[in-house]
C-alpha cells in the first residue's frame, strides 16, 4: 500500500527528519528518495520560513497526535503547488511518539477550479465587480454592521442614460468597453470601505457603509454624475453618456434588503423622469407612484382589445387660406376608472414595456381609415400626420410593412399619410432605422420632422432623408410675443426650410398675434388651440367646410 498509493507519503522521526518517501511523493514533488532522506520535512514547504505556521503544526501534533490542512509546497523545479496534507503520529509499545506519517496530494488545479467557479458565481465576468448574488450577501452584512455601530448606510442605485444607443450605434464590443470604464470610474469615486457592484446590463450599485457625515452621500453621488458625463475614449471612438442615481438610507427608509433595493430603484426612476443626469433621494410617495405605474402597465396591455383607446385629430391650417388641409392624429386612453388619459400619462409606460408597437399599429390603422374617409368625402389632398415612436423604428417586431400593405388594401393615395419622427431618430446610424424611414418614402409617403430646433439635426440629414415638412417646436412659437428675437429665429427656420424645398408647420399657436407673425415670415401651416383643440373624426369632417382662421389683408 505504501509503495502503490496514489497519495504522496512520507515518514519522519519525531523531530521531522525524513526517513523514507513513497514513489507518489517523488512524482508529486519531483524529489527522489535519496534527495530528501535526512532533510527536515519543513524544508520542502513554501511556508518553511514562517515560524508561526510550523509552530502551529508542531503544537497540534504534540497535543493531539495529528494535524490536517492545506499548505504550499515547493517543487524541485522551483514552482509552488498547494497540497492537502495530513500528519499522524505512530506510537511505540510504551505509548511514546515514535514516527510521523504524512499523506498529501496536489490540489492546485482543484483549488483553482473551485476558485474560478466561486468567482463566476459571485463576480461579474466583464467588470470584475461583485454581481447581483454577491451584492445581496454584502448588503446583508453591511446592514448587520449598521445595526451594531448605529451608523447609517446608504444604498446608491446607478443606471446609465443612453447606454442602449452606444450598443446600437457602436456595437456591443464598445458597449462592453464602456461598462469596464464605468466600473473603474465608480470604484475611484467611493471610499475604500464602500462596495461597488454590477447588477447586470447598465445597472450598478454602491453600498456606502457606516456614514459618519450625511454630506458624504451627496458628495459621492455628485462626483459619480461628473465622472459619467466625462467623455469615454473607446479605442478610436469617443462616447458620451450620463447617469441617473437613486439613493435610499438604512435603517431610515426600510428594514430589509429587498425593500431597500426597490426604494433605490424607485428613486433612480424619479431621477430619470426629472430629466436624467441627476440624483434623487427616496421618498415614501414614490412607492405609490410605482404602484400606479405598474397598475397602468398591466391595464394598458388589454386597452386595445377592450376598445379603450381613442384617436383624436388636431386640425392643421394652411396659413395662406385659413383652410384645414391636414390633421395630426393623437391617441388618448379612455381609462374605465381614471377617465381620459393624455399620452404623457401612458406613452412612456408603453415604450418601456414594449406595448408601443401594438399601440402604434392600432393608431396607424385608425389614422389610415380616417384619411380614406376624407378622400371619400371629396378631399383627395387631405393628409393625416401620424407620430411614430423611435422605439417602433428600432424594434424588430415593428409591423411597418403591414402599414404599407394596409394602404394598398384601402386603395389610398400614399401621400395621405405623413409620418412624424423626431430629430434624434435621424441621428441613429443603424441600418434598420434608416431602412424603415426610406421604406415609407419609397412608398411615396411623406415624412415630417417633429419638434424641430430642440435637437442636433443638421442640414445634411434633412437632405439625406428628403424630409417633406419640419414642425417648429411650440417653445419657439410662444417666444414670438417676446420681441424681435423670437420672430428672427422663426424667420430663419422658415427661410432655411424653403431653400431646401421643405414646408414648415408651426405648432402651439394660441393667439392671433402668433398666427399673423408666422404668416408674415412665410410659415406654411399652423396648428394649435387658436384654430381648434383635438377633435374626434366626425367633428373633423364637419369642420372641413369652416374657415377657422380668416385671412388678414
Amino acid at each position: 500500500m505504501y509503495q502503490n498509493s496514489s497519495e504522496g507519503m512520507m515518514v519522519t522521526d519525531t523531530s521531522g527528519i525524513i526517513l523514507s518517501v513513497n514513489p507518489s511523493f517523488s512524482r508529486i514533488s519531483g524529489y527522489l528518495e535519496d534527495e530528501v532522506v535526512g532533510r527536515q520535512a519543513y524544508e520542502l514547504t513554501s511556508d518553511g520560513k514562517k515560524p508561526h505556521m510550523l509552530n502551529r503544526i508542531r503544537h497540534a501534533i504534540y497535543h493531539t497526535g495529528q494535524w490536517e490542512g492545506e499548505i504550499w509546497h515547493r517543487h524541485k523545479d522551483g514552482e509552488h503547488y498547494l497540497v492537502s496534507l495530513r500528519f499522524n503520529t505512530v506510537f511505540n509499545e510504551d505509548g511514546k511518539a515514535f514516527r510521523l506519517v504524512a499523506l498529501f496530494s496536489d490540489i492546485t488545479k482543484k483549488k483553482a477550479s473551485e476558485e474560478l467557479i466561486w468567482r463566476q458565481a459571485n463576480f461579474d465576468g466583464l467588470t470584475g465587480l461583485p454581481n447581483r448574488r454577491m451584492f445581496h450577501e454584502r448588503l446583508l452584512l453591511e446592514m448587520k454592521k449598521t445595526d451594531r455601530s448605529h451608523l447609517p448606510m446608504a444604498l446608491v442605485f446607478i443606471d446609465l442614460d443612453h447606454f442602449k444607443e452606444i450598443n446600437d450605434t457602436l456595437g456591443h464590443d464598445y458597449g462592453d468597453l464602456l461598462l469596464k470604464e464605468v466600473a473603474s470610474r465608480l470604484s475611484h469615486c467611493v471610499r475604500g470601505t464602500d462596495i461597488v457592484s454590477r447588477l447586470g446590463g447598465d445597472e450598478f450599485t454602491v453600498i456606502l457603509s457606516e456614514l459618519r457625515y450625511a454630506g458624504d452621500v451627496a458628495r459621492i453621488a455628485q462626483q459619480i454624475l461628473e465622472k459619467m458625463t466625462a467623455p469615454f475614449n473607446l479605442k478610436q471612438e469617443i462616447a458620451q453618456i450620463s447617469s441617473s442615481i437613486g439613493i435610499t438610507l438604512y435603517p431610515d427608509d426600510a428594514a430589509d434588503a429587498d425593500t431597500l433595493l426597490k426604494n433605490a430603484d424607485q428613486a433612480m426612476y424619479a431621477a430619470k423622469q426629472q430629466g436624467r443626469n441627476r440624483f434623487n433621494y427616496f421618498a415614501p410617495f414614490m412607492q405609490e407612484a410605482t404602484r400606479v405605474r405598474m397598475a397602468l402597465s398591466n391595464e394598458l396591455r388589454d386597452a386595445v382589445h377592450r376598445d379603450e383607446l381613442r384617436l383624436v385629430f388636431q386640425p392643421i391650417v394652411d396659413l395662406s387660406t385659413g383652410k384645414i388641409c391636414k390633421a395630426e392624429a393623437l391617441v388618448r386612453w379612455q381609462h374605465p376608472v381614471r377617465g381620459l388619459l393624455s399620452p404623457s400619462e401612458f406613452i412612456a409606460i408603453a415604450e418601456s414595456s414594449g406595448m408601443i408597437v401594438s399601440i402604434g399599429d392600432w393608431v396607424f390603422q385608425q389614422a389610415a381609415r380616417q384619411a380614406k374617409r376624407m378622400q371619400q368625402l371629396g378631399y383627395p389632398d387631405f393628409q393625416i400626420c401620424v407620430n411614430k415612436s423611435a422605439w417602433q423604428f428600432r424594434d424588430d417586431g415593428s409591423n411597418y410593412q403591414q402599414w404599407l400593405d394596409l394602404l394598398d388594401e384601402l386603395e389610398m393615395y400614399p401621400k395621405s399619410i405623413v409620418i412624424e419622427i423626431t430629430e434624434n431618430l435621424l441621428l441613429d446610424p443603424t441600418h434598420a432605422v434608416n431602412e424603415k424611414i426610406l421604406a415609407f418614402q419609397h412608398a411615396h409617403m411623406q415624412v415630417s420632422l417633429d419638434d424641430f430646433g430642440t435637437g442636433y439635426c443638421s442640414v445634411a440629414f434633412l437632405k439625406r432623408f428628403n424630409i417633406d415638412y419640419i414642425k417648429i417646436d411650440p417653445a419657439f412659437v410662444s417666444n414670438l410675443a417676446g420681441g424681435a428675437d423670437g420672430i428672427t429665429l422663426c424667420s430663419a427656420i422658415v427661410a432655411m426650410a424653403h431653400k431646401l424645398s421643405i414646408k414648415v408647420i408651426a405648432e402651439g399657436i394660441e393667439t392671433r398675434q402668433q398666427m399673423s407673425a408666422l404668416r408674415l415670415v412665410g410659415c406654411d401651416f399652423g396648428q394649435g388651440y387658436f384654430f381648434s383643440k383635438p377633435v374626434l373624426g366626425p367633428e373633423l369632417e364637419k369642420s372641413m367646410e369652416m374657415e377657422l382662421a380668416p385671412v388678414d389683408n
